[in-house]
């Protein structure tokens, strides 16, 4: 078994509270969750309403399909025109090594 998982840290654009924050991270997450059937939240800056941590992961048999679908994931982390985003932290390990 390999778990893979990827942290997208953001900064979002015309935003003021964390109502607006919200408004701007659910919908990024509902869509990596539905199009690629990947856990996915809100991980880090929670009560600061201009950044987000989006962590996102996923378990398969198979090395090479979690190390695509975070690929996946990745370049629709990065075409959102909504956030800008600062960093990104991936890794991929193996069950045994846990």
């Amino acid at each position: 078994m390999w778990i893979g998982f990827v942290e997208f840290d953001y900064l979002l654009g015309d935003v003021h509270s964390l109502k607006q924050k919200r408004s701007v991270i659910r919908p990024i997450i509902a869509e990596t969750r539905r199009r690629y059937s990947v856990s996915a939240a809100e991980v880090g800056h929670l009560e600061v309403h201009r950044r987000s941590i989006i962590g996102v992961s996923v378990v398969a048999a198979d090395r090479a399909h979690v190390i695509d679908v975070l690929a996946e994931v990745e370049r629709f982390a990065a075409g959102r025109p909504e956030v800008e985003l600062l960093s990104m932290r991936q890794r991929v390990i193996a069950a045994e090594d846990v």
